[in-house]
């Protein structure tokens, strides 16, 4: 379960947070025990559709896990707009990843991977503004791509969300464990960066788990693995049987997504150790406004 010790001149990551957007959480469609449990009355969280951006320490390449939601984000397909946006989710976008990154002297061109946790809205934000990068993604995710909108007009996916060109969809049934996590791939080979399968949100759900120093530390950023902190350290559990879901709960494998948690917990456990959750209110809160803040 021991997470590997670092070798001598070990690469990692230098991990920055980018601004992608607001979006509101009705926390009765994630948490047990909520007061109201209505989604449309109830208590609502603020919180980011955060993106990372991860720069090696030796190779310079530049990868960024996540995109957020996009500022036009009326152009996203009209089930989206309609079902979600407009009825659950509202959201407002004062800066995306673009913004950051010009405030740290990048631009789109200078982003080598794109790597997106899932094909929610609010994660795959706009990836036409990034027309040099490889976009990496789940391969189970493919799927929700086909048909897509506009072929099938309650799609909740485009058809031409992302450059089939320039995307790799990544098969993690076949990678070798890492830590707690069975399916792990080394990204570089150097064990600087891992994409780890997390599967239970949705189809081709991944995280990231990255070396953050020469000396051990770690870093594991988990999409939607959890919306609401209380899920990660067990003070309360995933809700089910809420209204306006396919199977009554925000997770396709509800079950998968607990599993998923336990693991995220035995991460936790070990030395040098952090997670920052795709919508991670209260770590944002300790910093507004991020520019490119390191972590």
């Amino acid at each position: 379960m021991a997470l590997p010790p670092p070798a001598k001149d070990q690469a990692y990551c230098k991990v920055s947070a980018l601004e992608a957007g607001l979006i509101e959480l009705p926390l009765a469609i994630f948490l047990t025990e909520v007061d109201n449990p209505d989604p449309l009355t109830g208590e609502k969280d603020l919180a980011p559709s955060l993106s990372f951006l991860l720069h090696h320490s030796q190779n310079s390449k530049k990868f960024i896990f996540d995109l957020g939601i996009r500022k036009d984000f009326e152009k996203y397909p009209p089930s989206v707009v309609e079902n979600w946006i407009k009825v659950f989710f509202p959201c407002q976008v004062p800066e995306d990843p673009v913004d950051s990154l010009a405030k740290g002297g990048y631009g789109p061109d200078d982003i080598d991977y794109i790597c997106l946790s899932h094909l929610h809205f609010d994660h795959v934000g706009d990836p036409s503004l990034f027309p040099k990068s490889t976009f990496l993604v789940g391969a189970e995710g493919k799927s929700l791509l086909t048909p897509g909108y506009p072929a099938d007009p309650n799609a909740g996916y485009a058809s031409d969300l992302l450059p089939l060109d320039r995307t790799q969809f990544l098969d993690t049934s076949k990678w070798p464990p890492l830590g707690p996590f069975p399916h792990a791939l080394d990204f570089y080979g150097d064990g600087s960066l891992y994409i780890i399968d997390a599967t239970g949100h949705v189809a081709g759900h991944v995280n990231l788990v990255a070396r953050t120093s020469p000396d051990g530390g770690w870093i594991l950023l988990g999409g939607d693995c959890a919306h609401h902190w209380d899920l990660v350290t067990g003070v309360r559990t995933i809700a089910e049987g809420r209204p306006g879901f396919p199977n009554g709960c925000a997770h396709a494998d509800k079950k998968a997504s607990a599993e998923h948690l336990v693991r995220i917990r035995e991460f936790l456990k070990q030395p040098k150790t952090k997670v920052i959750l795709g919508h991670d209110e209260p770590w944002y809160k300790q910093g507004i406004p991020l520019d490119i803040r390191h972590i």
